[in-house]
């Protein structure tokens, strides 16, 4: 066998094994990627869904603390702030703020026996905590994808790859008040 075609035969398997490495990664970083976007979809579902709880709960309250409206205010103003948030870090900033103001609405409903007993409010606060902890689920899974993605970004020579391709790093979807994670919004009577 001559020379030039044992060359011609490694240069072939080299190339073979590029362009084998080259699909591989690519399709592994659209792979997580797409798995990064899912989780975000689903942290907005939950997102909406406790947004759209939130009236039903401020109108509950509403029927027996109509002097609290400052609070009432505050609340509407943080629920329209997630719904219109649209990066992951204005996303969390909105839900810090609305964190702090269900924590006023529910210390309002506190001085209120009769509303710790409405079967309507009792219902509201148990859809709440189950929305909450969808969301936290949601938070979970979401930042472990952004997690595996960015470290497939950073790694060499996977990195090549993501650079020739436009794969950027996500953000991590971070509440800033470390109490907050610590002591989630308490919805118990």
């Amino acid at each position: 066998m001559p020379t030039w075609f044992i060359v011609l035969i490694v240069i072939g398997v080299i190339l073979v094994l590029i362009i084998g490495f080259l699909i591989t990664s690519y399709n592994s970083l659209v792979t997580l990627k797409n798995r990064v976007e899912e989780a975000w979809s689903d942290i907005t579902v939950q997102l909406k869904r406790r947004a759209d709880l939130i009236p039903n709960l401020v109108n509950s309250v509403k029927g027996y603390a109509a002097h609290e409206s400052g609070v009432f205010e505050k609340v509407t103003e943080a629920r329209s702030a997630v719904m219109s948030a649209n990066s992951v870090a204005e996303t969390a900033e909105a839900e810090n703020m609305l964190e702090g103001a269900l924590k006023s609405l529910f210390a309002v409903a506190e001085a209120y026996p009769d509303l710790k007993a409405n079967q309507n409010f009792l219902q509201l606060q148990q859809e709440l905590v189950d929305t909450e902890d969808k969301i936290q689920a949601s938070r979970r899974f979401y930042n472990g994808g952004v997690r595996d993605l960015n470290t497939k970004i950073q790694i060499f020579p996977v990195n090549l790859v993501a650079g020739m391709f436009g794969f950027q790093p996500k953000e991590f979807f971070e509440i800033e008040d470390m109490a907050s994670v610590e002591n989630p919004v308490e919805v118990k009577f």
